[in-house]
């Protein structure tokens, strides 16, 4: 069965720096993937460049049996992979309505699937405010919402709780698990908050300069080692 992702032996520099090292993982289809560890240690790196935002240095990026390593950001976009970066970058002058759609110049329609508003109401409630004008977790949820209405096969997402309150945070995970159950897309998240990865994770994969240094599943996960890990 091929993969919705498959990553073989990545190295990704930044200038003479070796941030990620042999880098090795498969995402099957509908799985969900936390990729945790402290600040530093290459995550966001990581997922840059398997958006295309860094390039590779050596081994291969595939989606769904294409191998993107090559490819620009908008073109892997086009091959089914979201992403939502650290910090949202939604645009904040325009409205949520509007970010929305400037999210949908490959899809055939201009209409707003009906999914949007009915996981994040929030987002129909305040579609003619600026998007600067939300709140850190409703600015989460319009990311969130602007990735995947491209309708991709893999979404990225880096640190998707980053200066957001519990109770939405709760709220994110919840929706997440409810999108993927309905749009049947495979999840890779970059993540320091145990308690959002143990809601929504398949597997955990712990980072430490730039190489996975400890895998687990989640149905007998070791939370106290994968936190001592994110404490260290």
């Amino acid at each position: 069965m091929t993969a919705a992702l498959k990553i073989d032996n990545l190295n990704v520099f930044y200038g003479d720096s070796h941030v990620v090292r042999d880098i090795n993982f498969e995402l099957q289809d509908r799985e969900s993937i936390a990729i945790m560890g402290r600040n530093g240690m290459g995550k966001t790196t990581l997922l840059k460049a398997l958006i295309g935002l860094l390039p590779v240095r050596s081994g291969s990026v595939t989606l769904g049996g294409q191998v993107i390593t090559s490819a620009e950001s908008h073109e892997r976009v086009i091959a089914g992979m979201g992403y939502v970066p650290q910090g949202r970058e939604i645009f904040p002058y325009l409205t949520v309505r509007e970010n929305i759609l400037a999210a949908m110049q490959i899809s055939k329609t201009r209409t707003i699937p009906p999914f949007v508003y009915d996981v994040f109401p929030v987002l129909e409630e305040m579609q003619t405010r600026r998007g600067g004008n939300l709140s850190g977790g409703q600015q989460q949820q319009l990311a969130i919402a602007r990735a995947l209405v491209s309708n991709p096969k893999v979404l990225v997402l880096d640190e998707p709780t980053e200066g957001i309150q519990p109770s939405i945070i709760r709220e994110i995970a919840k929706a997440l698990n409810h999108l993927k159950a309905e749009l049947n897309f495979a999840l890779v998240v970059s993540e320091q908050v145990l308690g959002f990865t143990m809601e929504i994770a398949d597997r955990f994969l712990i980072m430490e300069k730039g190489e996975f240094v400890y895998e687990d599943n989640r149905e007998d996960v070791d939370t106290d080692k994968i936190h001592a890990y994110l404490t260290i």
